[in-house]
Protein backbone atom coordinates (compact mmCIF):
# COMPACT_ATOMS: atom_id res chain seq x y z
CA UNK A 1 0.00 0.00 0.00
CA UNK A 2 1.43 3.40 -0.92
CA UNK A 3 2.21 6.00 1.71
CA UNK A 4 -0.49 8.35 0.31
CA UNK A 5 -3.20 5.67 0.48
CA UNK A 6 -2.18 4.77 4.06
CA UNK A 7 -2.24 8.41 5.09
CA UNK A 8 -5.66 9.05 3.52
CA UNK A 9 -7.09 5.83 5.01
CA UNK A 10 -5.75 6.73 8.46
CA UNK A 11 -7.21 10.25 8.27
CA UNK A 12 -10.60 8.93 7.11
CA UNK A 13 -10.67 6.13 9.71
CA UNK A 14 -9.77 8.53 12.53
CA UNK A 15 -12.51 10.95 11.50
CA UNK A 16 -15.10 8.17 11.20
CA UNK A 17 -14.11 6.67 14.58
CA UNK A 18 -14.37 10.10 16.23
CA UNK A 19 -17.75 10.87 14.65
CA UNK A 20 -19.12 7.39 15.40
CA UNK A 21 -18.14 7.70 19.05
CA UNK A 22 -19.69 11.18 19.36
CA UNK A 23 -22.97 10.08 17.74
CA UNK A 24 -23.06 6.91 19.87
CA UNK A 25 -22.76 9.05 23.00
CA UNK A 26 -25.21 11.69 21.78
CA UNK A 27 -27.45 10.36 18.95
CA UNK A 28 -28.98 13.79 18.31
CA UNK A 29 -25.63 14.86 16.79
CA UNK A 30 -26.41 12.59 13.83
CA UNK A 31 -29.80 14.16 13.09
CA UNK A 32 -30.28 16.98 10.64
CA UNK A 33 -32.33 18.42 7.84
CA UNK A 34 -30.81 19.28 4.48
CA UNK A 35 -32.44 22.26 2.78
CA UNK A 36 -31.95 22.93 -0.93
CA UNK A 37 -33.76 25.67 -2.84
CA UNK A 38 -34.36 25.48 -6.57
CA UNK A 39 -35.42 28.71 -8.29
CA UNK A 40 -36.31 29.13 -11.94
CA UNK A 41 -34.06 31.74 -13.56
CA UNK A 42 -35.40 31.75 -17.11
CA UNK A 43 -37.65 29.24 -18.87
CA UNK A 44 -36.57 25.85 -17.48
CA UNK A 45 -33.12 27.03 -16.34
CA UNK A 46 -32.91 26.63 -12.59
CA UNK A 47 -30.48 27.71 -9.86
CA UNK A 48 -30.09 25.42 -6.86
CA UNK A 49 -28.60 26.65 -3.60
CA UNK A 50 -27.77 24.88 -0.39
CA UNK A 51 -25.54 26.58 2.12
CA UNK A 52 -22.53 27.97 0.24
CA UNK A 53 -23.13 25.70 -2.79
CA UNK A 54 -24.69 26.95 -6.02
CA UNK A 55 -25.62 24.57 -8.81
CA UNK A 56 -27.64 24.94 -11.99
CA UNK A 57 -30.00 22.62 -13.81
CA UNK A 58 -31.72 22.90 -17.17
CA UNK A 59 -33.39 20.70 -19.73
CA UNK A 60 -32.42 19.93 -23.34
CA UNK A 61 -33.59 22.25 -26.09
CA UNK A 62 -35.84 19.48 -27.44
CA UNK A 63 -38.19 19.91 -24.48
CA UNK A 64 -37.97 23.70 -24.22
CA UNK A 65 -34.82 24.11 -22.16
CA UNK A 66 -31.65 25.93 -23.10
CA UNK A 67 -29.23 23.07 -22.27
CA UNK A 68 -27.18 25.49 -20.13
CA UNK A 69 -26.66 23.01 -17.30
CA UNK A 70 -27.07 19.33 -16.43
CA UNK A 71 -30.59 17.95 -16.11
CA UNK A 72 -32.01 16.97 -12.71
CA UNK A 73 -31.50 13.34 -13.80
CA UNK A 74 -27.75 13.92 -14.09
CA UNK A 75 -27.69 15.19 -10.50
CA UNK A 76 -29.79 12.25 -9.28
CA UNK A 77 -27.50 9.68 -10.87
CA UNK A 78 -24.46 11.65 -9.69
CA UNK A 79 -25.83 11.70 -6.14
CA UNK A 80 -26.20 7.92 -6.15
CA UNK A 81 -22.83 7.23 -7.79
CA UNK A 82 -20.84 9.63 -5.63
CA UNK A 83 -22.58 8.49 -2.44
CA UNK A 84 -21.70 4.88 -3.23
CA UNK A 85 -18.10 5.68 -4.18
CA UNK A 86 -17.50 7.77 -1.05
CA UNK A 87 -19.19 5.17 1.15
CA UNK A 88 -16.97 2.43 -0.28
CA UNK A 89 -13.85 4.46 0.43
CA UNK A 90 -15.03 5.22 3.97
CA UNK A 91 -15.69 1.53 4.64
CA UNK A 92 -12.36 0.54 3.03
CA UNK A 93 -10.55 2.93 5.38
CA UNK A 94 -12.31 1.50 8.44
CA UNK A 95 -11.52 -2.07 7.32
CA UNK A 96 -7.92 -1.06 6.39
CA UNK A 97 -8.40 -2.19 2.79
CA UNK A 98 -6.01 -0.43 0.40
CA UNK A 99 -7.83 0.98 -2.64
CA UNK A 100 -5.71 2.23 -5.50
CA UNK A 101 -8.66 3.41 -7.58
CA UNK A 102 -12.42 3.16 -7.42
CA UNK A 103 -15.13 4.16 -9.89
CA UNK A 104 -18.90 3.70 -9.78
CA UNK A 105 -20.91 3.87 -12.99
CA UNK A 106 -24.67 4.40 -12.67
CA UNK A 107 -27.02 3.51 -15.52
CA UNK A 108 -30.72 4.33 -15.31
CA UNK A 109 -33.43 3.45 -17.83
CA UNK A 110 -36.26 5.94 -18.37
CA UNK A 111 -39.11 6.80 -20.73
CA UNK A 112 -39.36 10.54 -21.44
CA UNK A 113 -42.84 9.90 -22.77
CA UNK A 114 -43.97 9.62 -19.15
CA UNK A 115 -42.59 13.11 -18.41
CA UNK A 116 -44.38 14.50 -21.46
CA UNK A 117 -47.62 12.61 -20.81
CA UNK A 118 -47.44 10.45 -23.96
CA UNK A 119 -46.63 7.15 -22.23
CA UNK A 120 -48.31 5.05 -19.55
CA UNK A 121 -44.89 4.28 -18.04
CA UNK A 122 -43.97 5.60 -14.59
CA UNK A 123 -42.10 8.92 -14.87
CA UNK A 124 -39.16 7.65 -12.81
CA UNK A 125 -36.58 5.07 -13.70
CA UNK A 126 -37.67 1.60 -14.78
CA UNK A 127 -34.33 0.13 -13.69
CA UNK A 128 -31.08 1.35 -12.14
CA UNK A 129 -27.81 -0.53 -12.41
CA UNK A 130 -24.45 0.33 -10.90
CA UNK A 131 -21.05 -1.11 -11.64
CA UNK A 132 -18.09 -0.84 -9.32
CA UNK A 133 -14.58 -0.86 -10.77
CA UNK A 134 -12.03 -1.20 -7.99
CA UNK A 135 -8.26 -1.64 -8.12
CA UNK A 136 -6.77 -3.16 -4.99
CA UNK A 137 -4.39 -5.86 -3.76
CA UNK A 138 -6.90 -7.00 -1.11
CA UNK A 139 -8.56 -10.43 -1.39
CA UNK A 140 -11.85 -10.44 -3.32
CA UNK A 141 -13.70 -11.85 -0.30
CA UNK A 142 -12.68 -8.79 1.75
CA UNK A 143 -13.70 -6.45 -1.08
CA UNK A 144 -17.14 -8.07 -1.38
CA UNK A 145 -17.69 -7.78 2.39
CA UNK A 146 -16.60 -4.14 2.34
CA UNK A 147 -18.94 -3.34 -0.58
CA UNK A 148 -21.87 -5.19 1.05
CA UNK A 149 -21.33 -3.37 4.36
CA UNK A 150 -21.10 -0.01 2.61
CA UNK A 151 -24.25 -0.68 0.55
CA UNK A 152 -26.18 -1.41 3.76
CA UNK A 153 -25.27 2.06 5.07
CA UNK A 154 -25.52 4.09 1.86
CA UNK A 155 -27.95 7.00 2.26
CA UNK A 156 -28.62 7.41 -1.48
CA UNK A 157 -28.87 3.70 -2.20
CA UNK A 158 -31.54 3.73 0.51
CA UNK A 159 -33.26 6.77 -1.04
CA UNK A 160 -33.32 5.05 -4.44
CA UNK A 161 -34.55 1.68 -3.14
CA UNK A 162 -36.97 2.52 -0.31
CA UNK A 163 -40.20 4.46 -0.53
CA UNK A 164 -40.28 7.37 1.89
CA UNK A 165 -42.92 10.04 2.50
CA UNK A 166 -42.73 13.08 0.25
CA UNK A 167 -44.87 15.86 1.73
CA UNK A 168 -45.94 18.76 -0.48
CA UNK A 169 -46.65 22.25 0.89
CA UNK A 170 -47.89 25.07 -1.36
CA UNK A 171 -47.60 28.84 -0.84
CA UNK A 172 -49.37 30.97 -3.45
CA UNK A 173 -48.62 34.68 -3.60
CA UNK A 174 -50.51 37.32 -5.53
CA UNK A 175 -48.54 38.81 -8.40
CA UNK A 176 -46.99 42.18 -7.63
CA UNK A 177 -48.26 44.97 -9.81
CA UNK A 178 -46.20 47.94 -10.93
CA UNK A 179 -48.35 50.95 -10.12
Amino acid sequence: MTKEICSANDRIKTAIDRSSKAISLKPSLGLGTGVSKAKIINGLHCEITEGNWKLQADMPEGVGGQAKAPTPGVYGRAALGSCLAIGYMMRAAVMKIPVISLEVEVQADYDDGALLGTSEAAPGYSEIRYTINIETDAPEEDIRKMLDDADQHSPYLDVFTRVQPCIRKINVFAAKTNE
